[in-house]
Formats: C-alpha cells, structure tokens, sequence
C-alpha cells in the first residue's frame, strides 16, 4: 500500500494538525489564509503530496458562520466573543467551540494520535505583516522549541515577521483557543495564534509597505503549509517536479 493508505489506516499512529479559522468573523483575510493552506494541500504539489502522506490536517475553517452570515465584526449571533469561551462552551450559547473542542480532546485521548500543532488563524488590525503568538512555559526548553515553527516560517513567507512574534500569558486572553488548549495539550504539542494584518507588510526599508490582496493571504497560507515539511524534515522525499512550479 502507498503511505498515504498506512497513514489512514484504522490504528495508524497519527501526527495532527488541527487547524480554525474566522472565529471573529470581521477578521476576513483569516478566510484568505485558510483557504491559501487548504488549496495547496489538496493540490498536486509535490510539497502537498509528501505533508499528505506524514501528517493528517483537521481544519475548521469558520469558527463563527453566524456572525459571519450577519455581518459582525467580532461576535456571534448571540452577542458573544467566542475567542473567550474556549475555558467552557456551551453546546446551545457556543455550538461550533463546543463541537471543535470535544474532537479535540477526543484525539488528545486516543493513544493513536499526536495531536502535535493548534493554529488559530486571525488578522490584525493595527500591525503589518503576519506574525504569531505563542504561550510561556516554565519550561525553558519547551519554550525554546516553541519558537522553531515560527522561525522557520519567517524563512519561508517575506510577510512573516519573527520579530513581531510573540510569547504572552495575558489574563484579557486566557479564554483564548491558543491559551487553552495550551494548557490543556501535553508538552508535546504547540498552540498558537497566527495573525496577519488586515492591511499591509513590510519588505526591505521601513518605508516600503506592500498592501495585502487576496492572493498575498492565500500566499501566506501556502507557505504556513510547507513549513511543516522543513518543520518534520521531510524534505529529501520531495519528488524534484521536472517542469516549473505552478504558481
């Protein structure tokens, strides 16, 4: 069988990734990104084929389709921020954090599974470029090993900013789903928060900045999704394509 059958197959040991998106549903360009990581994964992009053969994504791609359908800026239908009750959804008030959260701790408990990477996917209304957030551990070298998937997306996407990254335990975002299932996940698994700005991102100087458009985002999601083959070294099984790349 290929190793694409071995992955899904029933009592493979699988690494995941878990994936949501437009938890705040004025936050559009978070559509773009998602849409940029789930477009080149289902490709025939060689880089796709190797992440789709080691690795299972999970992604929810509208966290709050309510509010979106509405309109809002920031909550749901019922008024609420669902980016502050990850702590104890309620099955009516927060249906899809209810939903997303017990499949979470469904796959966190099945001995099967490595439930390896959360990414909260956001935009940013006041600061340039993409950039994440990422939580603070006594742990000295679980917080070093934190920073590698950040770096090395900041080596791959010119729009990342590692510099602009940042590690925080603020109360205000303690109901967050970075900060929860921070807590709740073992050592093993790394939670964050990835933003981009809903405007623009800096290359070169400090005067150049470069306005973001659909495809810039969807770019950013692209290569959010090949990082992961430098971030498991995956990249000697890379089938060389004899043609050019398409875009």
């Amino acid at each position: 069988p290929s190793p694409t059958t071995a992955n899904l197959r029933p009592g493979a040991e699988q690494k995941v990734v878990f994936i949501t998106a437009r938890v705040h549903p004025g936050e559009t360009p978070s559509s773009f990104v998602c849409q940029g990581i789930i477009d080149f994964l289902v490709s025939q992009h060689p880089i796709a084929k190797v992440l789709r053969d080691h690795l299972v994504f999970k992604i929810a791609p509208m966290l709050n389709p309510d509010g979106v359908y509405l309109g809002n800026y920031r909550c749901s239908l019922m008024g609420f921020d669902l980016n502050r009750h990850w702590a104890n959804p309620s099955p009516w008030a927060h249906p899809t954090l209810h939903g997303v959260k017990q499949l979470i701790i469904e796959m966190y408990n099945d001995p099967k599974i490595n439930l390896e990477f959360y990414i909260d996917i956001h935009a940013h209304s006041t600061m340039m470029n993409g950039f994440m957030y990422g939580n603070i551990f006594e742990d000295e070298e679980r917080f070093q090993r934190q920073a590698v998937f950040p770096k090395l997306l900041c080596q791959n996407a010119e729009d990342f900013s590692y510099s602009s990254t940042s590690f925080n335990r603020d109360a205000v975002k303690a109901g967050t789903g970075r900060r929860f299932l921070g807590g709740l996940l073992n050592d093993t698994s790394y939670c964050y928060t990835l933003e981009v700005s809903f405007y623009s991102y800096i290359l070169g100087g400090p005067t150049s900045a470069v306005p973001y458009t659909e495809e810039a985002y969807m770019k950013l999601g692209r290569n959010v999704a090949r990082t992961f083959l430098d971030y498991y070294r995956l990249n000697s099984l890379v089938e060389t394509p004899l043609a050019p790349t398409p875009k």
